[in-house]
């Protein structure tokens, strides 16, 4: 097994973090350096799937001891690699359901949390423990606990950082619970996409606090929320960029697509479907706001047509959508099941967000507490509701 670390890490660590700085993504130099003192290389699985964060995303296999050059070339490259496929019940091939994600992402969110020197943290959702090492490095681990919900995960995590020499409180448990005994926190990070926010997370941190987590509301990618904690356990503040994450367990969406049902009624619209989704992230944010409980799926074909599903989340014979982009068409052809109406309401959610001015995803905000959650643009006072 190749496990030492070859001579040129630190240039492999400079390079890497060289083009997030021409990105702009590391703006502070002293995640650059925790870069350097946290080395990815010790959280990263033997053999994996990798998928690179750009220019493209198809992703390829990863093996340190058949091919330890490519294996060190993708643990420092801005690639985002698996450390688990279907909850651990497979190896290879399947679901990912947890990751090392990308280190573009990494720094994204730990800028956005943007700790102070004697903050405590609470990250929900352990993984390899590369970013509670980043977060116990840079504030010290007895400021840093993090939740696992899956046991062998945590156990891996805890082995991984020994490795780097740190030891950050690491907990087995449901991260949407947070971890009471230890609040109140400063700083939540979350590594897992949330479409609710638990309200565990403002409760347990102290007033003024910050959540940084990615909100996945189900219509596009999902979007990095970062939100104030007020002196009554709500939480509030703006959407600041795209976030596509692995969804909180307890949160997770049915997968797949509806079959064929001669039940479903034909029509037609003049809207190109892939605006509902292309035209702007601010478009996803309206859509997802006024259409609650719905999830959107893309499927392509190499002619350049393609289906853009809405599907309802919930019951037991959901209701759903699909519209079909074909290329010189005038006319889309639109399918329609179930008691909700869904391309209907896509689509006067859509021209609702042109009635606006098409704000982009920046403009718009989250509010959550015990009291609900909702979703606002320009101020907390103006809610975005379903027509």
């Amino acid at each position: 097994m190749t496990t030492e670390a070859p001579g040129d890490l630190r240039d492999r660590v400079d390079r890497l973090a060289d083009a997030l700085a021409r990105a702009g993504r590391l703006t502070d130099e002293r995640w650059r350096a925790a870069l350097h003192a946290v080395p990815r290389h010790l959280f990263a699985p033997p053999s994996a799937l990798v998928v690179p964060d750009r220019p493209r995303y198809e992703s390829f296999a990863i093996d340190r001891d058949a091919d330890p050059d490519a294996w060190w070339d993708a643990v420092y490259s801005d690639a985002a690699i698996a450390a688990q496929v279907d909850d651990g019940a497979a190896d290879g091939a399947g679901t990912w359901t947890s990751s090392c994600s990308s280190p573009s992402v990494v720094v994204i969110f730990l800028h956005a949390l943007r700790p102070l020197d004697h903050h405590r943290v609470l990250e929900i959702g352990t993984g390899t423990g590369w970013t509670a090492g980043l977060l116990a490095w840079r504030l010290g681990a007895p400021n840093v606990t993090s939740v696992e919900i899956d046991g062998a995960l945590s156990a891996r995590a805890a082995a991984n950082l020994e490795a780097a020499g740190l030891s950050p409180r690491l907990l087995a448990g449901d991260g949407a619970d947070g971890a009471p005994d230890g609040a109140p926190y400063d700083r939540v990070h979350v590594t897992c996409g949330v479409e609710r926010v638990p309200d565990a997370w403002a409760g347990q941190s102290r007033p003024g606090g910050v959540l940084v987590f990615p909100w996945s509301p189900g219509w596009g990618m999902g979007h990095v929320a970062r939100l104030t904690v007020t002196g009554d356990a709500t939480a509030t503040g703006r959407l600041t960029g795209a976030a596509g994450f692995m969804m909180l367990r307890s949160q997770r969406r049915p997968s797949g697509v509806p079959g064929p049902s001669a039940d479903a009624d034909a029509s037609t619209t003049r809207l190109d479907p892939r605006a509902t989704l292309s035209d702007s992230a601010g478009a996803e944010v309206a859509i997802a706001a006024q259409v609650p409980g719905v999830r959107s799926q893309i499927a392509t074909a190499p002619d350049g047509s393609c289906r853009i599903w809405a599907i309802e989340n919930q019951g037991a014979d959901p209701a759903w959508a699909a519209a079909d982009f074909v290329p010189g068409d005038g006319d889309h052809t639109v399918l329609q099941y179930g008691a909700r109406r869904l391309w209907d309401e896509v689509e006067a959610a859509y021209f609702a967000w042109v009635s606006w001015g098409r704000p982009c995803r920046e403009r718009f905000g989250l509010t959550a507490g015990p009291a609900g959650q909702a979703v606002w643009l320009d101020r907390p006072a103006q809610i975005v509701r379903p027509p």
